[in-house]
């Protein structure tokens, strides 16, 4: 796949960054007094993870994980590797989960189940999207943003093999044939 494969915006910068203020709105009615703990999951969630903190105006912490499920494909394994796991204390705290996207949602499942057997006091999920239609485990998906069709999207943090992440909206990517 090359920068020659055809993009087109499903979401733009303007479309993200209001679903972004809404997502903050309701994280901050349930967040405010509890100094919650908002936990990235990386790489993809990270630009997300910066706009939706700056949203934020109330005392927090903010940690980073990393997992990968993809390797250089479209489509997950179904095997979640750890790259860089909770090293931090989440005990009796409250716990926000920051996804770029919900696919299969089995990273978000690996993770919430990690941190309920750490005893975190709540964990919640904040998903900038969700594909819906890939979904192979339940997942509550508390703060849920963009529905993404059964397609391969880029940027906005999301990628293919590293590329397109730093585009500015999310695209639908079709390889040329």
């Amino acid at each position: 796949m090359t920068f020659t494969d055809k993009l087109s915006v499903l979401y733009s910068r303007d479309e993200i960054a209001s679903k972004i203020k809404l997502l903050a709105q309701d994280i901050k009615r349930d967040y405010r007094d509890k100094n919650p703990i908002l936990i990235s999951i990386l790489k993809g969630s990270f630009i997300f993870m910066a706009d939706l903190v700056r949203e934020l105006d109330f005392p927090l912490e903010v940690e980073f994980v990393r997992f990968s499920s993809y390797g250089k494909g479209k489509k997950s394994s179904g095997k979640i590797e750890v790259i860089q796991g909770v090293t931090f204390e989440v005990e009796n705290r409250h716990v926000l989960i920051i996804d770029d996207i919900v696919d299969s949602g089995l990273t978000c499942k690996f993770l919430k189940d990690i941190l309920i057997e750490k005893k975190a006091a709540s964990v919640k999920v904040c998903a900038l999207s969700s594909k819906p239609s890939q979904h192979t485990v339940p997942v509550d998906i508390d703060y849920s943003g963009l529905i993404v069709p059964d397609k391969f999207v880029v940027g906005y943090g999301l990628d293919f093999n590293q590329k397109f992440r730093n585009l500015p909206d999310i695209c639908l990517l079709e390889e040329n044939k």
